[in-house]
């Protein structure tokens, strides 16, 4: 099996200072990669910020002889972003990888949930994967060639109590891979996401120590290189944790046709209900274009058989 190498390969690293995002980037540079370390150094919650940790993964880098920089930036922040991608340029001159990896917690039942809550939250979980992707997307382009990786979760695909904001900014960023994987195609921009079960500040008491032990971050680092590599999948939603892997998708079912103007009626939709929802015709659909292909094949199969 050919060893998977990112020698000459720039990425950034967001989040890095601490728990996943340092793994993936102490492996990418032990795979030739320089790398960026960002993170802001806040809290779990987002408050406060210094560049120790940053600094201390940079130095871990370069005892092993590899070559990185610090960014304290945050990435919810346009100015800081902008910092982030000029001193990645400055220093390496081109960017071939992001991991968007940064995260914060604002847990609370949604009935206590206010504004602000969801805000910080799709800040730096939505906004802050943006940010960096769009502003590193011309000089891929440019390259004919980009490596992305967004953080999704099992709260933004399946749910969690207490969750609600970090899950809707865990799904808009499948959402937006979905798009960005067709924007992509034509330069060489492969884009997937991660989806990780792992011991770190943000899961802390959350489980039992037992579990926990089995659920090192290093353990997803793994999974994480194949979707960054020269050879990569595109548009792929990759679970993670413990060792194990497996694929998460967005499926449908076939469907049916049910009828058109004084035919359809509720009742009507309730009468086929069971073949709406019959899971064993079920189907991953690349696009929006061929979600709306399944629905006019049905009005077609229709029209057909009338």
């Amino acid at each position: 099996m050919t060893d998977i190498r990112f020698d000459d390969r720039v990425a950034i690293v967001t989040g890095s200072g601490g728990g996943l995002g340092r793994q993936h980037a102490l492996e990418l540079a032990r795979r030739g990669a320089k790398v960026v370390i960002n993170d802001l150094g806040g809290a779990m919650d987002g408050s406060g910020g210094n560049s120790e940790a940053a600094e201390a993964v940079v130095a871990e880098i370069k005892a092993m002889g590899g070559e990185a920089i610090a960014n304290g930036s945050s990435v919810a922040d346009d100015a800081g972003v902008e910092k982030m991608i000029a001193d990645t340029m400055d220093a390496f001159g081109r960017i071939d990888i992001i991991i968007a990896n940064a995260g914060i917690l604002r847990d609370k039942s949604f009935a206590k949930m206010t504004t602000e809550d969801i805000n910080l939250v799709l800040d730096v979980h939505l906004r802050g994967t943006f940010k960096p992707v769009h502003a590193a997307w011309n000089i891929m382009k440019e390259q004919n060639y980009g490596r992305v990786v967004v953080t999704t979760s099992s709260t933004g695909l399946y749910g969690n109590f207490g969750q609600a904001n970090y899950g809707a900014g865990k799904l808009g960023v499948v959402g937006m891979m979905n798009t960005l994987k067709i924007e992509g195609a034509k330069n060489n921009i492969k884009i997937n996401a991660v989806c990780p079960i792992a011991a770190t500040r943000m899961t802390e008491g959350l489980m039992p120590q037992p579990m926990l032990d089995q659920l090192k971050p290093e353990y997803v680092t793994p999974g994480v290189m194949n979707l960054v590599k020269e050879d990569a999948p595109t548009g792929m939603i990759l679970s993670a944790g413990a060792g194990a892997f497996s694929m998460a998708q967005i499926v449908e079912t076939q469907g049916a046709f049910v009828g058109q103007g004084e035919a359809l009626t509720a009742e009507a939709v309730a009468a086929k209900w069971d073949e709406i929802t019959d899971t064993t015709t079920q189907t991953a659909f690349k696009s929006g274009a061929e979600h709306g292909g399944n629905i006019f094949a049905r009005v077609q199969e229709a029209a057909q058989n009338a």
